[in-house]
């Protein structure tokens, strides 16, 4: 693999200003619960995470628009019920969001867009919390002074002083009153949490928290905190309030205190300085043993109770996790799990254990979207990268072996990149999608309101460097819905889009015989019907509705005849491109379109697509379901020569081949015509799999390929794997357990943990090395327990000084991986030297955005022997570019420094 390593492209990381769980907590009736964390940033998006028992796996984002900000989210979880066959209705849950304004707005999972807004005669808001929902009393379902005990409300704080009531009843979001006006126009309410149902705790900005009843809006308590330290501010700002399972108060303000308050007195118990800058979030347990704290000052503080006759909370520890502020944070437990998640300007979210702080690791999870923002255009060289409403387009100009042995090397390689276009996407929505052809001479673009295509065509000759770039036309009734997913063919003749988030609709591109002409897009859109899934009721009813049923991968064949969609509940579907026919096959797994589109079938401008229709693939129900969403959906470069449909009886079926990999993780190849998994995929499971592979954190992100083998990669790694041979044999003899085996395999043990990082082993921040100086003489490093190097960079572990050290070399030795193949009994390497690689990894790259090829390979003719060489050139080397976007090269707001810091 030839790999330009790039990181001029951009992609600006966006602050997290909001994080929060749809369940903070998870109770054993309570196990079918769907929970998700949601992420808002600074930018206006709002990323869609799963646990999924400490895999977290970044499944949507719903973008946000122009000069728009995430700076709260709040979950609304209905009550639970159980319906006349026993079954149980998990309750629905809403996502509810502010951004400084005056307006509250809920999202719609299901299509990935906003659903309803809603704002009143009141400031902007500053702080949301929900209405805890409370069963039915016994004796009726009113309170004393008549108010529902099950009404659900948003409670809003403005910067104006006044506590605001939005009612979210009936499935709605509107308006309802002002409880509360402040006296003072310089009172600001900066955070909110409820007591109880009818008590809610809010933090304001002139040194007071209130206690108000959320029946009358009577003032119960106004808890004050004096003055700020000596040369500080007159006034102290309360940051984050908490209540500590309904009971005692948690308040962090700008004098970097954490305060505790008695519950039913609402005086102070106890005041901690455990900060030496502003205390701008905090976190507690389910059961409110512990308390977690996060500051400008970097610091995240973990709080426990002393045991004995008297209480007192008490400092832990602290740690800085973070590069910059601790803003916001959010716990979660049940499941299995115990976890914190924090988050601020430094993009990353970091996940801290909860319940085993200080026995396990922390993890810091991708600043980068699971979904790359990266497309390439391989016969123009193009890369194109976006973000927000901006579009990027570069080229390289030349294939890295004519920058490679040449003088002055270095010099060409800076001269061999250049920016050729940036385009700004009119209107307010960010971009959801992108997606240019093979040839890089049409480019679309599309958000949740509009889509837009660009024909790019070279100035002339002589200047190709330089793009014209021209509007395409494209149908309002078609661009006015937008889309959540584009694709273009490889051929370049279709476009196929996912509107709503899982209607799949494809459009002709109608070119004329000219080479270069423009483009032009069909005004009418024909939509692929998937196949009906038996779904249980109540699961769709409740929860979080047909959110599973979001599509989140797009692939074409490389012959452009065969389109598979996937979904997060793991349906596969795919269609077929063939010539119509008057009938179908049973009426069943023929049908395309609905009544809505049926009539894009009567007019068509091009004789190659007048006698052409997708159609479901006739096998396609029998696909497997996969056990968890997908993150990546890929066709390989085979193209089936045999026009007869295969048969599954044909252990070499000639058919495509679809890659599919899973959250779990589950990497499985799929024959899509005959609707099973090929032979390779069924001898080599998951279990198979080399240790390296299978204890990788990180999930899947993308995959290329280059004949027989498959290069996947993530965050932090680049594997590659050989289809054409098996994976090693799983026996283990010489009398090796399973332990012994993997720990001189891996570089770390899994073993179970709550969702954060792994056990911390004892002794592993202990000294690795002496360093022994004398005056006039070398340093000396000492090892005390054997080589120390990172492997993290390395392309491989323990690698032999007498290697060679090439990157790419199919002979070189591969550290862990060979001692494991030694110890499992393969004695007759040494004579299969020569023999191609069954597996390869490096982790030298890191973060990745994305990879995208640049090299196209030559047209696989169906028989001759054009194909014979074309496979074997795309079986030796592959031309890539590996985009990287390291934190450390990105500017970040100014931070505080504390004593004895300075800028590295």
């Amino acid at each position: 693999m030839d790999i330009h390593r790039c990181r001029f492209v951009p992609y600006p990381p966006s602050a997290i200003n909001a994080v929060a769980f749809s369940y903070p907590t998870v109770t054993k009736s309570q196990k079918g619960a769907p929970v998700r964390l949601a992420i808002g940033r600074a930018n206006g998006d709002i990323e869609i995470w799963n646990p999924l028992n400490g895999l977290w796996h970044q499944e949507t984002i719903l973008h946000g628009g122009k000069d728009r900000s995430i700076d709260g989210l709040v979950w609304v979880n209905e009550p639970d019920q159980v319906l006349q066959d026993g079954t149980k209705l998990v309750g629905k849950s809403r996502l509810f969001s502010i951004g400084y304004t005056s307006t509250i707005t809920e999202w719609d999972l299901e299509k990935g867009r906003p659903r309803k807004q809603a704002s009143g005669m009141h400031g902007d808001i500053w702080c949301l919390a929900a209405q805890p929902l409370v069963a039915p009393a016994k004796h009726g379902d009113k309170s004393t002074n008549g108010v529902v005990q099950s009404g659900k409300k948003l409670v809003a704080g403005t910067m104006d002083g006044s506590l605001v009531l939005y009612s979210i009843d009936d499935d709605d979001l509107r308006f309802d009153r002002i409880l509360v006006r402040s006296s003072s126009k310089k009172t600001k309410m900066v955070s909110i949490a409820f007591q109880n149902r009818n008590i809610v705790v809010v933090g304001c900005s002139d040194s007071a928290i209130r206690v108000y009843d959320m029946r009358n809006g009577n003032v119960l308590r106004k808890m004050t905190l004096g003055s700020d330290l000596s040369g500080g501010a007159k006034e102290i700002i309360v940051w984050s309030v908490k209540c500590l399972n309904g009971r005692d108060i948690v308040s962090g303000d700008s004098t970097g205190q954490v305060c505790i308050w008695d519950g039913k007195t609402y005086t102070q118990a106890q005041r901690l300085q455990t900060h030496n800058q502003d205390v701008l979030s905090l976190a507690t347990s389910a059961d409110g043993s512990t308390i977690v704290s996060g500051g400008m000052d970097r610091r995240t503080v973990l709080y426990r109770k002393t045991s004995g006759a008297i209480a007192r909370w008490s400092r832990v520890w602290h740690r800085r996790y973070h590069s910059h502020d601790v803003k916001t944070m959010a716990s979660f437990e049940g499941n299995g799990m115990s976890v914190i998640v924090s988050g601020g300007p430094d993009a990353s979210p970091i996940v801290l254990p909860l319940r085993e702080a200080g026995m396990e690791n922390h993890r810091t999870l991708s600043h980068l979207p699971q979904d790359p923002p990266l497309q390439s255009a391989p016969k123009s060289r193009l890369i194109v990268s976006w973000w927000e409403r901006e579009v990027h387009i570069w080229r390289l100009r030349r294939p890295l072996r004519d920058l490679v042995d040449i003088p002055d090397g270095e010099s060409n390689i800076e001269k061999n990149r250049k920016l050729l276009a940036r385009i700004l996407i009119k209107g307010e929505a960010n971009i959801t999608s992108a997606s240019i052809s093979h040839d890089g001479s049409l480019l679309v673009v599309s958000t949740t309101s509009d889509i837009k295509a660009f024909y790019l065509k070279p100035r002339s000759e002589a200047r190709k460097d330089e793009l014209k770039i021209s509007k395409v036309e494209v149908h309002e009734v078609v661009s006015k819905q937008g889309a959540t997913r584009l694709q273009i063919s490889p051929d370049g003749k279709w476009l196929c889009a996912v509107q709503e988030s899982n209607r799949v609709v494809i459009l002709p591109i109608l070119r004329d015989s000219a080479a270069d002409s423009k483009p032009v897009l069909h005004p009418k859109a024909t939509r692929l019907q998937r196949i009906e899934r038996k779904l249980q009721k109540h699961v769709t009813l409740g929860g979080l509705g047909q959110y599973d049923r979001t599509i989140t991968h797009i692939a074409f064949s490389p012959d452009s005849k065969m389109l598979a969609v996937a979904d997060l509940a793991g349906y596969i579907d795919t269609w077929v491109l063939g010539a119509v026919r008057p009938r179908l096959q049973n009426g069943v797994n023929g049908t395309h379109d609905d009544a809505s589109s049926s009539d894009s079938e009567d007019e068509e401008e091009e004789d190659e697509t007048q006698d052409l229709r997708w159609t479901r693939n006739p096998k396609g129900s029998l696909i497997p379901k996969l056990q968890a969403a997908p993150t990546v959906l890929s066709f390989s470069n085979h193209i089936p020569t045999s026009n007869s449909a295969p048969t599954s009886d044909d252990e070499a079926a000639d058919d495509y081949t679809l890659l599919t990999i899973t959250a779990r993780p589950q990497v499985l190849l799929i024959n899509p015509s005959i609707g099973s998994l090929t032979p390779w995929s069924r001898r080599n499971p998951i279990t198979r799999f080399p240790v390296e592979f299978r204890n990788i954190r990180d999930l899947v992100k993308g995959a290329l390929w280059s004949g027989e083998r498959i290069w996947l990669y993530g965050n932090t790694f680049l594997f590659m794997l050989d289809l054409s041979q098996d994976l090693a044999e799983p026996a283990q003899p010489y009398g090796l357990s399973n332990g012994e085996l993997t720990k001189q395999g891996t570089k770390r043990k899994r073993g179970p943990d709550t969702g954060a990082g792994s056990k911390m082993v004892i002794g592993a921040a202990g000294p690795t090395k002496i360093i022994h100086q004398v005056r006039g003489e070398l340093t000396e490093e000492i090892p005390l327990d054997g080589p120390v190097s990172d492997p993290m960079d390395e392309d491989e572990i323990s690698q032999p000084a007498e290697e060679s050290e090439s990157e790419d070399s199919d002979d070189e030795n591969l550290g862990e991986l060979a001692l494991l193949r030694g110890v499992q009994g393969k004695s007759t390497s040494e004579s299969q030297s020569d023999e191609r690689l069954a597996f390869w990894h490096t982790y030298k790259y890191r973060p990745i955005l994305g990879i995208v090829p640049l090299d196209d390979e030559e047209d696989i003719s169906t028989n001759g022997v054009a194909g014979t060489i074309s496979q074997k050139k795309s079986q030796e080397t592959i031309e890539v570019a590996l985009v990287e976007r390291p934190l450390w090269d990105v500017d970040m707001p100014d931070r505080y420094f504390g004593d004895g810091e300075w800028e590295k």
